[in-house]
């Protein structure tokens, strides 16, 4: 019931750094992603954002959806871990203008449905993904990032493709240029989505 009520929405994803990481004035950049939102989303659907479990926060991720959702006007979708994979993900989760939540098991079988095997093909890449970085962070003195970096990659991803598939298509924005976005975040999994096919370049502004 809940993906049927999502089919009828355009979604727009906006990836970045929470506020332990991104300083900056959460204003100035929603009034980016805003105006770029307004030149590239073009759907007959009315649009909803889509957040995932961020909890709410003055700065970063969090207070830049809130900020967006709250200038255009627009609800906002939540997908959250199930709490066999992180029970306290949807206790944190910022709720402000939510009308549907789901969760990350809920999404799995519309990738499957879509395509036999994209589960695991998602997990593979980030896995091989993981390991890329972590050996870099060895050649570097770094110890290698913690486990939840996949739950929550996988979480970012399936999020995207579920959304693109249930809704016909998607558009997602980085709140940083892709050349500074860092290496070792969760947001630099994108490119396993987008190499995967799950996630189309055009779909993608920064």
């Amino acid at each position: 019931m809940l993906i049927m009520a999502l089919s009828k929405y355009h979604p727009i994803v906006i990836e970045g750094a929470g506020g332990s990481y991104d300083q900056r004035n959460p204003y100035n950049v929603a009034q980016i992603c805003h105006r770029l939102l307004l030149e590239s989303t073009t759907t007959t659907k009315p649009n909803i954002l889509i957040i995932q479990g961020d909890p709410k926060e003055e700065i970063g991720i969090s207070a830049i959806t809130s900020i967006v959702a709250k200038s255009l006007n627009i609800p906002r979708g939540l997908v959250c871990l199930d709490p066999d994979i992180d029970p306290d993900h949807e206790k944190h989760a910022d709720r402000e203008l939510v009308i549907l939540e789901l969760q990350y098991s809920q999404l799995l079988p519309v990738l499957e449905g879509h395509r036999e095997g994209s589960v695991q093909l998602l997990k593979e890449k980030i896995d091989a993904m993981l390991k890329i970085k972590n050996e870099k962070r060895t050649q570097i003195g770094k110890s290698p990032l913690k486990d939840y970096y996949k739950d929550y990659a996988l979480l970012q991803e399936v999020t995207k493709a579920a959304c693109r598939i249930v809704c016909g298509n998607i558009t997602v924005v980085h709140t940083t240029p892709f050349k500074d976005i860092h290496e070792f975040s969760i947001t630099s999994f994108y490119k396993a989505g987008l190499e995967l096919g799950f996630v189309q370049e055009s779909d993608i502004v920064s």
